[in-house]
């Protein structure tokens, strides 16, 4: 039983830690009549290896790792700002790497089980987020991201987990959680929704496109990956709140409403500006620093469910 979209490329990503559960994807793929190619991207660049299978003709690529993995094949699925092929298909399979986005579309975590959704036509139309961001020569870079993006404390925090010595192990989470909450201070934010302005004073502020992120909170919970919405999250009250909401994102999100979180929503982009530069962090991955926009792109990639 092939797929209907063709023969599956597998990009599995050494840096998630994943390649001991390839041996169980390839089987389960077997077993279940899936053609596919394998390919590792050993030293090589996932977005690379993503562009190279679409011009080969592949329409199916299903990223094996994390959502910085999912966020490397992504770009690669575009050239010149467009995708490389009409419709194509976008299947993730964690492989207990702690991927995020397919929290928000209820595929485990395991690789046996995720196998089983690569199968059928069900397929989701995925939106994404075109984010532009400053170097630290003052260019602007541009990344497609697919999941969430934080500017402040929450990309701060990422930055110092990935700096943090590896001895520490499971702890560098925790490291770069402190870490990062003494390094940032309030900064004086401008956000640009479509035709609206929010100003004001602020230590983090969120822009998702999907729900989950840092392996399970669910830190925007009322975003939709296919609704043609972005949704900002302004965290505006005492720094305090970085670990005083945390019980309450672990359990069901229901850290808003609040009077300290400002829900913004744009349908075209946001731009977001501060008074001095704030890190920018989008699917686990550090980007840049504002002035950052971040330009919804409705659509282009139909994800495996």
């Amino acid at each position: 039983m092939a797929s209907p979209f063709g023969t599956i490329a597998v990009i599995a990503d050494p840096r998630a830690g994943v390649l001991g559960q390839l041996p169980v994807l390839e089987r389960a793929l077997d077993e279940r009549g899936l053609e596919h190619r394998t390919l590792v991207a050993n030293g090589a660049d996932p977005s690379a290896l993503a562009t190279s299978a679409l011009d080969e003709g592949f329409r199916f690529l299903v990223a094996m790792g994390n959502d910085e993995t999912v966020q490397d094949v992504v770009n690669g699925m575009f050239r010149e700002g467009r995708p490389i092929r009409e419709d194509p298909v976008l299947g993730v399979i964690g492989a207990g790497s702690g991927c995020d986005l397919v929290r928000s579309f209820g595929v485990p975590g395991d690789t046996e089980s995720a196998a089983a959704h690569l199968v059928g036509d069900s397929t989701y139309a995925l939106d994404l987020m075109k984010i532009t961001s400053t170097g630290i020569g003052g260019e602007r870079r541009t990344r497609y991201g697919h999941n969430l993006a934080q500017v402040g404390m929450g990309a701060q925090q990422v930055a110092c987990a990935a700096k943090a010595p590896t001895w520490l192990g499971g702890s560098r989470r925790f490291y770069g959680f402190w870490c990062g909450y003494l390094k940032t201070k309030a900064s004086r934010f401008t956000i640009e929704h479509d035709t609206r302005t929010w100003e004001g004073r602020a230590w983090n502020v969120v822009v998702a496109n999907a729900q989950f992120t840092g392996g399970g909170l669910r830190l925007s919970p009322r975003s939709f990956p296919g609704d043609g919405v972005l949704d900002a999250l302004v965290f505006t009250g005492p720094r305090s709140g970085a670990y005083t909401q945390l019980p309450r994102l672990f359990r069901h999100g229901d850290h808003v409403p609040d009077p300290h979180i400002e829900e913004l929503k744009a349908k075209i982009r946001f731009e977001v500006r501060s008074a001095r530069p704030m890190p920018v962090l989008a699917d686990g991955v550090a980007l840049g620093t504002t002035p950052a926009t971040f330009q919804i792109v409705p659509r282009p990639i139909l994800f495996k469910l």
